[in-house]
C-alpha cells in the first residue's frame, strides 16, 4: 500500500516531498491517529496479546507488549502462546514525583506489575508483568495522581530529561520548570488516549487531531533533556535536542543548544552508528518551546520515512550537513542563534549521599542497582519508600542513572527519614564500590523482546568478579563508568561508558573501551562476541596498567586511548572503523 502525505500532514517548509512511506509509516497514516483497533483487541479474552499492528501503535500510548522469555520455550513446547505482559512506562517530565504519586506508584506495582517498579535512565518509572486486563486499572490509576503515559515510547517527543543538582536547588527549580513546559508543549495531543484509557467519547472537529505531528508523528523517537553544568547526569550529547544551562551569579542566561545525539545501532550494519551532539548555539530561556518547535520540525519534514534504520535525527543531520540544519532551523525561528557560551562538565554521575541546597533544605541520593525497586533479603526497597512517601513533605527524584534522591526534606523530617532507611536496611545502599556506583544495566531478560543477552540480572555478578580486579590493583575507589545493555539498542547508554558491553546471543558481549568521563566521547569496540572470561582478562591488563601509568587525574578512557588500546573516535561516522 502506498501513501501520500497531505499538506495537512507536513510542514508547508518542507522542500522535497515523500511521496511514498515505509510499513510503519503507512501504518501510522492509516491508524485512525492511532487508534486502530486497541480497543476492541483489549476486549479479546481468548488471547493476552493484541494484534500485531496494535502492538506498534500502543508505544504511543506508553506501553509495550513483551513476553515472559524465561518460559517462552516451555509454553511452546505444551503448544501454549507466549505468556504475554505489557510494560507501560510513565511520563514524567524531569524525574520529579510527588510522595502522593509515589503510594500511587507502590500501589498499582503492588497489584499488577509483581510487586516491583523499574527506575529508567530517562528518569522515569516502568510497570512491567501488566496483564492486558489490569491496563486500563493501572492507567487510571495513574490519572487519579495527574500522571500518564503518553509519549513514553513511540515515534514522538519522549520524556523530557532534566538534571538532579540537588545543591543548587533554586537553579534546578527553574530549569525544571522549563523542562516540564518542554514536555506538555512537545507530546502529540493523543485524543485516542483519553477515549480509549479513559472512557471519554470521541468528539467531532473540523481541526486536524495533531497540528503538528499530522498522521504520521515523527520518523522515529525524539530525546530532548536539560543538563546544569558541572553534571552531565542526562549525558545530554546523547539526546536528540539537548539544553546546556548557561548561569551566572546573578541567575539562568540562557541555554546552549546541542542537536544530533543518538546511540542506538545494528550489529553487523556498519551504516547505523551511535552519535553525539553538537553545539550550534544559544538560545535565551523565553526561546526554549520555539526552539523544541524548529529542531522538531526539521526532523519531522525532512527525517528518513522509508528506512527506520536510518531514521533518527543523527542521520539526518549527517546526510545533509549540520551547517544546512542549523540554517533551517534559524529560518523557522526567524532568528540566528547566539553563539555558544563557555561551560564546563567534570562528571555524568550523581550525587550519592546527603548535600544540602542552597535552600537550606536536604537531600539524600541513594543508589538502586540498575534501578530496580523490590523488596529484597534484608532490603525492603518497596516498603521503605511507601513508609518514607507517607511522611515525606518534599519531592522523589529519580535520577538519569537510575538513582533515587529524596528531595527537599526538611530539618524536622530528617530524623524520621533516617530512621525509616534503617529499619529497612537501606542505609547500606551506598556503601559500594566507586565502580558501582557509576554502573547501569538495560532491563533485558526475561521481559524485553530485543534483548539478545542478559543485563540487569548479569551486570551486579559480573561487578564483583571486576571488584576483585579493582581491589587487586588499588582501584576500588577510582570511579569509572560502566554501563551493559542486552543488545546493540543502547538504552543503558553503553557507548558513552568508559566500559561498555552489549549483548550478541547468550553470555557473549562486545566489550568496548575509551569513552568520555562525562559523556563527551564515545568508546570504541575492544573485543567482538566474548564471554565472561575473556572480558575480565581484557579488564584486569587493562586496569593493571592503569594504576601503574596514569596519570594523576586521568580518567580510565582516557588512559586506553592514550595507552593504544583503542583509537578516538572523533565522530560517530568513525564508530565502526
Amino acid at each position: 500500500m502506498t501513501v501520500t502525505l497531505s499538506p495537512s500532514d507536513r510542514s508547508r517548509d518542507l522542500s522535497q516531498p515523500l511521496d511514498r512511506l515505509g510499513p510503519d509509516e503507512t501504518l501510522k497514516a492509516s491508524s485512525d491517529q492511532l487508534r486502530g483497533t486497541i480497543s476492541q483487541g483489549l476486549l479479546d479474552r481468548l488471547t493476552g496479546a493484541v494484534a500485531p499492528d496494535d502492538t506498534k501503535l500502543m508505544k504511543f500510548h506508553g506501553i509495550y507488549q513483551q513476553d515472559d522469555r524465561d518460559l517462552r520455550d516451555e509454553r511452546r513446547r505444551q503448544k501454549l502462546e507466549p505468556a504475554y505482559q505489557f510494560m507501560a512506562r510513565v511520563r514524567l517530565p524531569g524525574g520529579v514525583c510527588t510522595p502522593a504519586q509515589w503510594l500511587k506508584m507502590d500501589e498499582l506495582a503492588r497489584a499488577y506489575g509483581q510487586e516491583t517498579l523499574r527506575l529508567t535512565t530517562r528518569q522515569t518509572f516502568q510497570f512491567h508483568w501488566l496483564l492486558k486486563h489490569n491496563l486500563k486499572a493501572t492507567i487510571q490509576g495513574l490519572h487519579e495522581v495527574l500522571l500518564d503515559t503518553v509519549s513514553a515510547c513511540g515515534d514522538d517527543a519522549r520524556g523530557v530529561m532534566c538534571s538532579v543538582n540537588p545543591h543548587l536547588s533554586a537553579l534546578h527549580a527553574e530549569v525544571y520548570a522549563l523542562s516540564k513546559q518542554a514536555s506538555d508543549h512537545a507530546i502529540p495531543r493523543m485524543r485516542a488516549y483519553h477515549e480509549i484509557w479513559y472512557g471519554q467519547e470521541r468528539v467531532a472537529s473540523s481541526e486536524p487531531e495533531e497540528p503538528f505531528y499530522g498522521r504520521t508523528y515523527m520518523p522515529r523517537k525524539f530525546k530532548i533533556g536539560f543538563a546544569i553544568p558541572p553534571v552531565n547526569d542526562i549525558d545530554v550529547y546523547a539526546q536528540d535536542l539537548g539544553f546546556i544551562a548557561i548561569a551566572d551569579e546573578t541567575g539562568l542566561q540562557g541555554f546552549n543548544v546541542a542537536i544530533g545525539g543518538g546511540l542506538g545501532r545494528t550489529d553487523q550494519a556498519p551504516a547505523t552508528y551511535p552519535r553525539l551532539a553538537d553545539v550550534i548555539g544559544f538560545v535565551k530561556p523565553g526561546d526554549v518551546l520555539a526552539v523544541c518547535d524548529a529542531v522538531m520540525g526539521v526532523q519531522r519534514d525532512y527525517g528518513d520515512r522509508k528506512d527506520r534504520s536510518h531514521a533518527r535525527f543523527k542521520y539526518t543531520i549527517d546526510d545533509r550537513g549540520l551547517d544546512w540544519i542549523k540554517g533551517d532551523i534559524e529560518r523557522r525561528l526567524g532568528f540566528e542563534l547566539g553563539e555558544a557560551r563557555a561551560y564546563d562538565f567534570v562528571s555524568n554521575g550523581d550525587a550519592i549521599g546527603w548535600r544540602t541546597g542552597d535552600d537550606g533544605r536536604h537531600h539524600l541520593t541513594l543508589f538502586i542497582e540498575n534501578g530496580r525497586i523490590a523488596n529484597l533479603p534484608g532490603r525492603a526497597l518497596m516498603d521503605g519508600f511507601r513508609d518514607i512517601a507517607e511522611i515525606h513533605d518534599g519531592e522523589f527524584r529519580l535520577t538519569p542513572n537510575q538513582n533515587l534522591t529524596i528531595a527537599q526534606i526538611s530539618d524536622e523530617k530528617r530524623p524520621e527519614i533516617e530512621r525509616l532507611l534503617e529499619k529497612h536496611g537501606l542505609c547500606g545502599l551506598n556503601r559500594q564500590s566507586a565502580l558501582r556506583l557509576n554502573s547501569m544495566a538495560c532491563v533485558a531478560l526475561p521481559t524485553c523482546g530485543l534483548a539478545m543477552a542478559e543485563s540487569e540480572r548479569y551486570l551486579p555478578s559480573l561487578l564483583t568478579r571486576i571488584e576483585t580486579l579493582l581491589d587487586r590493583h588499588r582501584l576500588t575507589d577510582k570511579p569509572i563508568t560502566i554501563r551493559m545493555s542486552g543488545c546493540p539498542n543502547g538504552c543503558s547508554r553503553p557507548y558513552i561508558a568508559e566500559i561498555g558491553l552489549s549483548g550478541r546471543a547468550p553470555g557473549k558481549y562486545n566489550l568496548y573501551l575509551g569513552g568520555g568521563f562525562h559523556g563527551q566521547r564515545l568508546n570504541r569496540m575492544y573485543l567482538e562476541n566474548v564471554g565472561e572470561e575473556a572480558i575480565l582478562a581484557a579488564l584486569d591488563t587493562t586496569l593493571s596498567h592503569y594504576a601503574r601509568e596514569r596519570l594523576e587525574t586521568e580518567p580510565f578512557g582516557d588512559f586506553v586511548i592514550r595507552a593504544g588500546y583503542v583509537k578516538e573516535v572523533k565522530a560517530g561516522k568513525d564508530f565502526n572503523s
